[in-house]
């Protein structure tokens, strides 16, 4: 049957519709591939980036922190001995005993140190130290003093008047140490605790790269 002009016109139009939609749809399609491509590309480059400059800095990290123990080590590794059962119900006040007197600038609230330490309780049982496997880890940082460290009041006021390059043995009472949290099977509530804790120079700093700071990063 034969068509009118004008519906021949529309045929045509309808046609060259579905093809233009087509080949729009499928120019969208590559585009977004395209974009998806791009995409993955900057976020590998970014990961390399992150795992590369993570690598560098860990490395650092851990090439102080083996100088520090090799150099502090043999100095603080025989007070390991001082650890015993203790009474604790005659732990009534902060206790501070010199074990070596450092040659160093004396503590205040806010000097700049680094401090490595054995912790046990009355049962005699370490729940945490400095010493892992033969080597001191990285000393515990106070790069603020030790009044901005977030430790124990225990630890606040029995390390000042130390000298730097020495070594002090910690008896602390409950309410100087965690009173009444439970800080689980070592350290239950109101548990004195006893350390001993050596205070160096603060560390040199090493700085975290800007993209581990961006990415949310590492800590030293």
């Amino acid at each position: 049957m034969a068509t009118k002009k004008s519906q021949r016109i529309g045929i045509i139009i309808i046609l060259v519709a579905l093809v233009v939609g087509t080949l729009g749809s499928f120019a969208i399609m590559v585009l977004a591939q395209q974009n998806q491509s791009t995409e993955a590309a900057k976020q590998q480059e970014a990961t390399a980036k992150y795992e590369q400059a993570a690598a560098s800095y860990q490395a650092a990290v851990d090439k102080q922190s083996a100088e520090l123990s090799d150099k502090y080590y043999q100095t603080l590794s025989p007070y390991a001995s001082r650890v015993a059962t203790f009474d604790r119900d005659a732990v009534t006040e902060l206790k501070k005993d010199d074990l070596v007197v450092g040659d160093g600038a004396e503590i205040a609230g806010n000097t700049p140190i680094g401090v490595y330490y054995i912790g046990w309780n009355p049962k005699g049982k370490i729940f945490d130290q400095s010493i892992k496997e033969g080597r001191l880890i990285a000393p515990f940082p106070f790069a603020s003093g030790i009044d901005n460290g977030g430790v124990i009041e225990g630890w606040i006021s029995g390390l000042k008047g130390m000298r730097i390059g020495g070594i002090r043995e910690l008896t602390i009472p409950s309410d100087l140490a965690y009173g009444e949290q439970d800080k689980g099977d070592d350290i239950p509530p109101n548990t004195p605790l006893k350390f001993v804790v050596m205070a160096i120079a603060a560390p040199e700093t090493i700085p975290v790269p800007d993209v581990l700071q961006n990415l949310g990063g590492l800590q030293q």
